[in-house]
């Protein structure tokens, strides 16, 4: 129900928000959780063979050891695309330029009788939510296609230290099913499982892709022509540089970053042009105009062309025309001087009989 021309009135945004969004959030979150902190679900076990070089790599340490250590991540990957959202909004929100587009594409809404939502609320709720529920998101899909695949890391035979001496072992071909075969830490172990795709890969791509579609369709700078490019490349380029820096710790297989970065691709996609409309407001498309009836609409229409007798039939229909109007001056000019003969005559004819 419209109120003003840039208020609505809405009973149902709060519940709504509370309890569908907020459950549905809080789901994903738990979700998230049960994945990276329990061990509820239960990793594949994949076989190898005892003498794969692609799995013999050196072991590169805990992941608090690696260059980009886990907690470095997780708060560049949170803290950046929300600051940029942040800092955005407040900045289009009070400057002149970018004000009067902004309350145009979004509408104050009246929750009840009291409660104002103005846009600025409205959209850095939105943006940084959708953010982050695609950030919870990617490393659900991220954990459950580790779980199931259970592909192995480059340095998994390092770890695993199996018994060469057992019968499976000495043959060089034999495909090993058996997880007992394992003689290193367990823990250590199971980590090892858990390799495609790459995490770090794909919650970083998906961070940087969101940030970058964010700047390159709200953020408008008309006196620097390079201030995004340089922020778009710089972000999308770190990214690329985490992924290479999994390869080159041996921690994943090229593989396992390239289906990361495919995958933190794909959902920072649909959720910036599918759930947020490219970070355009929900208001703010215009009005399209209405279709024509179809049933006035021939089906097929042809070039009309001009027939020789239809040509002919114009000029002589002109021609008339012509004839007609210097008829018309004649019978003018004949009538004009009739008229005078008969006005002399009318005159001097009395003057005659009298002289």
């Amino acid at each position: 129900m419209a109120v003003g021309n840039n208020t609505q009135r809405s009973y149902s945004i709060i519940p709504c928000f509370i309890f569908v969004e907020l459950v549905i959030m809080a789901g994903t979150v738990l979700l998230a959780y049960y994945f990276e902190c329990t061990d509820t679900f239960q990793v594949h076990i994949q076989g190898f063979f005892c003498q794969d070089g692609d799995l013999m790599k050196p072991y590169p340490g805990t992941e608090e050891e690696s260059f980009i250590t886990p907690l470095v991540l997780y708060c560049v990957l949170a803290a950046t695309p929300t600051a940029i959202i942040f800092i955005g909004e407040i900045s289009m929100y009070f400057i002149k330029s970018t004000r009067e587009s902004l309350i145009a594409q979004e509408k104050t809404i009246l929750t009840g009788e009291c409660c104002y939502l103005n846009p600025l609320l409205r959209r850095i709720i939105r943006f940084i939510g959708v953010f982050a529920f695609g950030l919870f998101a990617t490393d659900i899909f991220v954990n459950a296609g580790q779980v199931v695949t259970g592909h192995l890391t480059p340095y998994f035979l390092t770890v695993c230290k199996p018994n060469y001496t057992s019968t499976d072992c000495q043959a060089h071909h034999q495909f090993i099913n058996n997880g007992n075969i394992c003689t290193g830490d367990l823990e250590v172990i199971e980590k090892a499982r858990r390799s495609f795709p790459s995490k770090h890969a794909a919650l970083s791509i998906y961070s940087a892709l969101y940030a970058t579609m964010y700047i390159t369709s709200t953020i408008k700078t008309k006196s620097s022509r390079l201030a995004k490019p340089v922020l778009c490349l710089g972000t999308l380029c770190t990214a690329f540089l985490t992924g290479l820096n999994r390869v080159s710790e041996y921690r994943n297989h090229c593989s396992d970053v390239i289906a990361g970065f495919i995958l933190g691709t794909a959902v920072a996609l649909f959720l910036g042009m599918c759930v947020v409309h490219n970070f355009k407001g929900t208001q703010g498309s215009p009005s399209k105009p209405k279709p024509e009836d179809p049933r006035g609409v021939p089906l097929m229409a042809f070039p009309r062309i001009e027939s020789p007798l239809e040509t002919l039939s114009a000029q002589v229909k002109q021609r008339k025309t012509k004839v007609n109007l210097k008829g018309r001056e004649i019978f003018a000019e004949f009538h004009k001087h009739v008229s005078l003969c008969v006005l002399v005559n009318v005159v001097y004819f009395p003057l005659n009989v009298l002289a």
